[in-house]
């Protein structure tokens, strides 16, 4: 049985599919009462779920008529992917959390399949990657960009 926080993730990923423009926009209050949860269960689905490293911009307004507003990023172009991966989310160094999160957007997005993620993320894990933590991030972040690169090229 799924927990809460996959079921309110599922949910919102399904409307979102659905939506002509890639884009939600919903109430906290709402969405909570509808899975019978409290707004701060929401808060934490959209903060952990719907995150930049998962393709997702998460906007929000707080207030009475408050919303919030999450859209999936569009993927324009391979060329504009490597970019945004390896300079502006990669950068000089990253924790494996925030690389498995990029790997599986690769997966969900049809660009690499279950066994190339699979190895990009035992190839970058902390049990591989057995340096201190600084330098361990930093290898990870070349590897991470090099394996990138290579798949965007196929």
């Amino acid at each position: 049985m799924r927990n809460i926080s996959d079921i309110i993730e599922h949910h919102l990923k399904s409307i979102i599919t659905n939506s002509p423009n890639g884009s939600i926009e919903i109430q906290r209050s709402e969405l909570a009462d509808h899975f019978q949860c409290v707004p701060s269960q929401i808060n934490y689905v959209i903060n952990t779920r719907f995150t930049v490293q998962k393709g997702y911009i998460v906007e929000s307004k707080r207030g009475g008529g408050g919303y919030i507003r999450i859209r999936k990023v569009q993927i324009v172009s391979k060329a504009r992917l490597q970019e945004l991966l390896t300079e502006e989310l990669i950068g000089e160094s990253i924790s494996q959390s925030v690389g498995n999160a990029i790997v599986e957007r690769l997966l969900e997005e049809g660009l690499v399949n279950i066994r190339e993620a699979t190895l990009m993320k035992i190839a970058t894990s902390r049990n591989v990657l057995t340096l201190e933590a600084e330098l361990r991030d930093r290898l990870r972040a070349n590897i991470l960009k090099q394996m990138i690169a290579a798949i965007l090229l196929k």
